[in-house]
């Protein structure tokens, strides 16, 4: 998912919001989770690092990349809901 379609959403869920069908996304959670996924980007990279088969090592720099995808979505939502 694009910042754009992030951005549509982020659009989708103010107009609930506003109408009272959904809570209000607190920052601290926002920050929960990009430590977790920091973590997880940490955790890849080791894996990389110790990876002998090239097989292995893509597939690891696939997830890598998801997970570094999601952590730019979540710092982009972090600055959005401030």
């Amino acid at each position: 998912m694009g910042l754009e379609k992030l951005a549509a959403k982020v659009i989708e869920y103010n107009a609930r919001l506003e109408s009272g069908k959904a809570s209000k996304i607190k920052p601290d959670d926002v920050k929960k989770v990009l430590k977790k996924l920091r973590k997880k980007s940490a955790t890849i990279q080791s894996e990389i690092d110790g990876a002998t088969s090239p097989e292995k090592k893509s597939q690891l720099q696939n997830r890598l990349g998801i997970a570094q995808a999601h952590i730019a979505r979540a710092e982009w939502l972090l600055k959005e809901i401030r």
